[in-house]
């Protein structure tokens, strides 16, 4: 295992960006963006009041405008401020982002069996792999832990989160690749610890 970088947080928040409107069409978005629909901006709100009162001053986001979006509503309800942290962005899906895996598998045949049998190292065509995702992750956590003022939140994306959760908790590829992270959960990691705020 690589040490960790002693400019990572100890101790953070991680939270997922609200529902977006390619969330309910099932479109993989990827580095590409889609708007936070209704709930997903009630999941924001909902995420900054299980918040209040954690002494969070700093918001790290990806810099993808649903997370931007989610960190700005929680950021102001808190009275934090946000800061863009470019290896935040999502696994980069490349040439399947905004497409169905119905999409996928019409101009990718098979793409999605490959894929399940190697999902850590398979890359997305002309896109990233979870393994290669998991460096930006290290890189992500260290200048968050640079940029921040006591303990940050970051907002990012469900896949990128695997490995941001990963990196915090010290977790092997196929303990990453079983963490899930529903729309308006907000983890608290503490050392190798884990909770939902």
């Amino acid at each position: 295992m690589i040490p960790r970088d002693r400019h990572v947080p100890q101790r953070a928040y991680l939270a997922r960006h609200g529902q977006t409107t390619w969330n309910l069409e099932g479109r993989l978005q990827g580095q590409l963006d889609s708007p936070l629909t209704s709930d997903g901006i009630a999941q924001a709100k909902a995420a900054a009041e299980k918040l209040a009162g954690s002494g969070i001053r700093t918001v790290c986001t990806s810099p993808l405008g649903r997370a931007v979006a989610t960190s700005v509503i929680i950021a102001e309800r808190l009275g934090a401020s946000v800061v863009e942290i470019a290896d935040l962005a999502e696994v980069d899906h490349g040439e399947m982002a905004g497409m169905t895996w119905a999409e996928i598998e019409a101009v990718f045949p098979g793409a999605r069996a490959e894929r399940a049998e190697n999902r850590y190292g398979w890359a997305f065509p002309g896109g990233e792999s979870y393994a290669q995702a998991r460096l930006r992750a290290r890189r992500a956590l260290s200048e968050c832990g640079w940029s921040a003022d006591g303990t940050p939140l970051l907002v990012s994306h469900e896949m990128i989160g695997r490995m941001l959760r990963a990196e915090l908790r010290g977790l092997d590829a196929a303990q990453a690749l079983s963490l899930r992270h529903p729309h308006g959960l907000v983890f608290e990691i503490d050392g190798r610890t884990e909770r939902v705020v």
